[in-house]
């Protein structure tokens, strides 16, 4: 998922909270996943299978966690999908802008924002889910163009941006904290992070090949924390750059904070490829996370959980094309009429709670199952799981109550939905 947060939410974070010390917001944050990422491919290597948190937890940790982390996994991957198609959509306005083809403004908007809805948005969940419908086989070959295509855009947006950075523009480079805000000074960073938090959304993705591994054990730890390393420079240097183009201000509310900045460096040609390609890499980002939570919602109602309507499979194109166009109508109604910095924040809350679960759920396993055989093991427990809930949960008490709120009811929802439906018609038993 590399450049789905970055190109999105790097702005805002900078905009409302940490200004240019958002390079260090990414930081945090990826101490926060390397923490996780480890605890995760634990989980990973004692399960024979592949498969996402929720049959990790169903496998070990019984069906009442697993259903938290599933109904969790559900709002990360929905509105994460939300969250990105509002910035496909603020990128696409840029390139019709350069072709002279205007929308109007009230419909590239949520209300909150002064608009009526986001059509844009709305079109290309709709499409995408569609598309689901029929039927995708991933390529991983595509998979792998998309990514390099990503990385270089991220590359090229460094290097020809470096030499137009105002080095005025990143003084103060941590502004001075207003009392009782999560604007500026360390609660700034903070704060930060967790919006940031969604560029590492789909990192512990690395843990899933625990299994394939020749020697998990050392393999694993290189596989996920060297990757994070790379990461996460790329994204300070990116952040860097961008704050250094032009005021960390000029971002606030921008949905598209990469194409702003580099409009300023004069190379116009360059400016309409780079939109171009991460309104590609966008569109591949969106597909795989409506899969990912098509894919949950599937594994959850064929284990009864939910309605078996959730599990019927397409005659003609064996896809849970239900489940696919109840989020087709979900996904759409967040990325037509909530803002993209409410959706970020409802992402990175969903991420970190999962998270934490996942780290809470290595101290829990090794205490309950101390001998089943693990391929990897995270080293130093409890210390590392610890660590990992801390970061977290400094992350999750950096949101806005309101994130807290949302979190809250969504749970409060899934906990209801499992007492009076799952547990009754669950297929398989604690």
């Amino acid at each position: 998922f590399i450049g789905a947060g970055l190109f999105s939410l790097t702005g805002i974070a900078a905009a409302d909270h940490a200004g240019p010390a958002v390079t260090l917001s990414f930081v945090l944050a990826a101490f926060g996943c390397a923490f996780a990422g480890l605890c995760y491919a634990e989980f990973a290597s004692m399960i024979p299978v592949a498969g996402s948190a929720y049959t990790y937890s169903y496998a070990t940790m019984g069906e009442f966690i697993a259903w938290i982390i599933g109904w969790d996994l559900v709002l990360e991957y929905a509105l994460a999908a939300a969250t990105v198609s509002v910035s496909w959509s603020a990128y696409l306005d840029k390139f019709l802008q350069q072709l002279n083809i205007f929308i109007p403004q009230e419909f590239l908007h949520a209300p909150a924002d002064g608009g009526i809805i986001n059509l844009p948005a709305i079109f290309i969940v709709c499409l995408l889910s569609l598309v689901l419908i029929r039927g995708t086989k991933e390529s991983a070959f595509i998979n792998n163009i998309l990514v390099i295509l990503k990385v270089t855009v991220v590359i090229v947006f460094i290097v020809l941006g470096w030499n137009h950075i105002t080095p005025e523009n990143h003084i103060p480079f941590i502004p001075k904290n207003i009392p009782g805000t999560q604007f500026g000074g360390m609660p700034g960073i903070a704060a930060g992070a967790a919006v940031v938090f969604f560029a590492f959304v789909g990192f512990d993705a690395v843990s899933t090949a625990a299994q394939e591994a020749k020697n998990p054990q050392k393999g694993m730890p290189i596989g996920i924390l060297g990757s994070l390393v790379i990461c996460t420079i790329l994204y300070v240097l990116f952040s860097w750059v961008m704050t250094g183009l032009v005021p960390y201000t000029t971002f606030k509310g921008d949905a598209s904070p990469a194409a702003t900045a580099f409009a300023v460096t004069g190379y116009t040609f360059l400016q309409t490829v780079l939109i171009l390609a991460i309104i590609a890499g966008y569109t591949s980002v969106i597909l795989v996370m409506l899969l990912g939570q098509s894919r949950v919602f599937y594994s959850m109602s064929n284990d009864g959980l939910l309605p078996s309507f959730f599990s019927d499979v397409h005659k003609k194109f064996s896809t849970p094309w239900k489940t696919n166009l109840f989020f087709l109508v979900f996904v759409s109604i967040f990325a037509g009429f909530v803002p993209i910095k409410d959706l970020g924040h409802m992402v990175s809350i969903g991420t970190l709670f999962a998270f934490t679960l996942v780290c809470i759920g290595i101290i829990i396993m090794r205490k309950k199952m101390p001998n089943i055989e693990r391929k990897f093991k995270v080293p130093f427990v409890p210390l590392i799981p610890i660590l990992g809930v801390a970061v977290c949960l400094y992350l999750m008490s950096s949101l806005t109550l309101e994130s807290w709120y949302r979190l809250l009811i969504w749970l409060a929802i899934g906990i209801f939905i499992y007492f009076f439906y799952g547990k009754k018609n669950s297929k398989i038993k604690d």
